[in-house]
């Protein structure tokens, strides 16, 4: 049998703010290279000896970051499922097994965010666990520990199976303190990956037994969803019914199908900036340090800056964040609280944990560059072969200049092209649309004036992206 990898892309990643937010979550940032980690998992699929084409799951409002992971990865022939309304794990794994059409693979579910450095290891992990799979199991990955880690869950093997390096699962302890994790690891648990081998049909038996009224409210999701073969959007309705548990929690931890393989794969679930801290090349101080750093009388810290210059004297043992609009400071070991305080940052200024300066959109993106009172300039990038919406604004005109590649500027009906150094002036409710017909990315200095510049100021009469407001 082949094997599909199930890539699950609904996380948040809220304890790696401010690099990750809610509209760009860690999977869609590149955290450890040039590629995000969505990216990275996609291409880690493209054997094709072993893999066949992709599924995402993912959340409906990350539709478009997800088709630009795959574009960049050259997947073609993925299918993409879309969850209206994140409803965790189980459910995510549910909506892929039931959305199979091939009766032939196995379904690999895996975390679009996390990182195996050892593809070797990782690969022979794999051919441990297919026959297991194929006879009926539910494998999990479990890590061989390096460390007390208390933000993972722990596995402790059971009786060995008929099949080599495969043992059933005698128990779970979820995220345990650190002198019961090295209690543990003593008596040779296992991290638990959160990455899943089995056939689909395994899956849904299981779910028959064990959560008949979830695998109810995902069959109807899906019956009644929207899309194409290869894009899925799963119904609304119906998905808000579906209990948001974790995969562990509804089947791993009930099922008496489910067994372990042990491997040390230079996993990682880059779930906190102590995760990559562990994860990154140190220097003779133990500092781990990126972008315009200078550390000073600093020892064991992770320092990061992809906004200003960061300097830090006199500190051991902490995290130290920068964006262009946010700096988090932590000590390195409660790097796991970030989520709590994401949440104080969310009730005082929402937009910092929401969104980057630079937003994604489908077309290409935007940043905010200079604003005051009744003006705001951004500087627009639009991809190539791509168009903006058929807009009107009611309250702001604008003035558009070329600084690199071609643009068409349509403004009431009367199309225009602009090079570098040429602008184009849009009156306040005019009709308008930007398109780049060119083949390098489009560059352009907007300066927006009027008496209300927020982005709902918007009316749309086209859209390529299917987008309303």
């Amino acid at each position: 049998m082949k094997i599909r990898p199930i890539i699950l892309s609904g996380g948040s990643g809220t304890r790696l703010w401010p690099v990750s937010r809610v509209k760009a979550p860690k999977q869609f940032v590149p955290l450890t290279g040039t590629d995000n980690l969505l990216t990275a998992t996609l291409r880690d699929g493209l054997d094709p000896a072993l893999f066949t084409a992709p599924m995402v799951v993912g959340n409906a409002e990350h539709k478009f970051l997800i088709h630009d992971a795959l574009d960049i990865a050259r997947v073609a022939a993925a299918t993409v499922i879309l969850e209206p309304a994140g409803r965790n794990t189980a459910a995510a794994a549910l909506a892929a097994a039931l959305a199979e059409k091939d009766a032939n693979v196995l379904h690999l579910v895996r975390p679009s965010d996390h990182i195996i450095a050892d593809p070797a290891a990782w690969r022979a992990a794999l051919a441990q666990a297919a026959p297991a799979a194929e006879d009926g199991f539910i494998v999990l990955f479990g890590i061989t520990p390096d460390y007390p880690e208390t933000g993972y869950g722990y596995i402790q093997s059971g009786a060995a199976t008929k099949f080599d390096h495969v043992s059933a699962i005698a128990a779970f302890k979820e995220k345990p303190d650190e002198a019961t994790a090295a209690s543990l690891i003593k008596a040779g648990a296992l991290w638990n990956s959160g990455i899943f081998l089995y056939k689909p049909q395994t899956l849904i038996e299981e779910a028959r037994k064990l959560a008949p009224d979830m695998l109810k409210h995902v069959e109807q999701a899906l019956a009644k969803s929207k899309g194409d073969a290869h894009t899925i959007t799963l119904d609304a309705d119906s998905y808000a019914a579906v209990a948001s548990e974790p995969f562990d929690r509804v089947i791993m931890e009930r099922t008496a199908r489910g067994a372990v393989v042990p491997c040390r794969m230079g996993w990682s679930d880059v779930g906190s900036w102590q995760a990559m801290w562990q994860n990154a090349p140190r220097d003779a101080n133990d500092n781990a340090t990126e972008g315009c750093v200078v550390a000073v009388d600093t020892a064991g810290s992770y320092i990061r800056s992809s906004g200003p210059a960061v300097a830090v004297m006199g500190m051991k043992d902490v995290a130290v964040i920068a964006t262009k609009d946010a700096v988090l400071v932590t000590p390195r070991n409660r790097s796991q609280d970030v989520k709590t305080l994401v949440a104080a940052v969310e009730k005082t200024n929402a937009p910092l944990a929401q969104d980057h300066p630079r937003a994604r959109r489908p077309w290409g993106a935007y940043e905010s560059i200079a604003s005051g009172s009744h003006f705001q300039v951004k500087h627009i990038t639009v991809e190539p072969g791509r168009s903006l919406s058929l807009q009107m604004h009611h309250h702001r005109a604008e003035h558009w200049i070329v600084v690199g590649g071609t643009a068409l500027v349509e403004c009431d009906g009367v199309e225009k092209m602009l090079f570098p150094n040429e602008s184009a002036y849009i009156p306040k409710g005019s009709k308008h649309r930007l398109s780049n017909p060119g083949k390098v990315l489009l560059h352009l200095i907007e300066v927006q004036s009027g008496d209300y510049l927020g982005e709902d100021d918007i009316v749309r009469f086209a859209d390529n992206y299917g987008r309303t407001g």
